[in-house]
């Protein structure tokens, strides 16, 4: 598990392409659908949108692999 987080703070974490930055957008506390794949999600362990800060691109990811950049 790793921390909480939430909309709207500001974020990174490491791609195939390297670190990437990006404010988080929604946190999900149920499974849901996100292209095309199921991600799990609880209320106890989340999983965040984050929007890309250089391609406005969307993630979403655990806690746990998320850094909080002041």
């Amino acid at each position: 598990m790793g921390q909480d987080f939430r909309i709207g703070e500001h974020v990174r974490w490491n791609s195939e392409a390297g670190f990437v930055t990006g404010r988080i957008i929604a946190v999900h506390t149920q499974d849901f659908d996100y292209k095309g794949h199921r991600h799990r999600a609880t209320p106890e362990n989340p999983q965040y949108e984050i929007q890309s800060d250089k391609t406005e691109h969307i993630a979403a990811h655990r806690g746990a692999v998320l850094q909080r950049i002041p």
